[in-house]
């Protein structure tokens, strides 16, 4: 029903930037909620960043190891977000999942997925 293609992500030195893109596809009536996920080797997948959309307004959430340094935004015409990284740490070496809650009709249905992964490769 609905697809996430990431894009971005690659190898970077400490202290560099990146930037990863997520567009949403599909049968999509409202994007609830829609960010980033990482795992790296041995860890589990933690947050990273996420926005979510409910009748008050946007809010965006941060893991405490990226605030400051990663900042994400979202374009709801195009259904998509893009988290900027900046300031890169060894430690964000990670595949970075995007992640959406959709509401995919107007009866409340909804869409919970993953895109595929991009690896993000910090060296120091």
């Amino acid at each position: 029903q609905v697809q996430l293609v990431e894009s971005g992500g690659g190898l970077e030195q400490s202290g560099g930037s990146l930037g990863l893109s997520c567009k949403a596809s599909g049968r999509i009536f409202r994007i609830n909620e829609m960010g980033w996920y990482r795992q790296a080797p041995g860890n589990q997948r933690e947050l990273v960043a996420i926005i979510t959309t409910t009748s008050e307004g946007d809010t965006i959430e941060y893991a405490n190891s990226v605030k400051g340094r990663f900042t994400l935004s979202r374009d709801n015409a195009e259904n998509m977000v893009y988290l900027q990284m900046n300031s890169l740490k060894p430690e964000d070496t990670a595949v970075y999942y995007c992640n959406a809650l959709v509401q995919t009709d107007r009866d409340g249905a909804t869409w919970h997925g993953w895109g595929r992964g991009t690896q993000v490769t910090i060296s120091s």
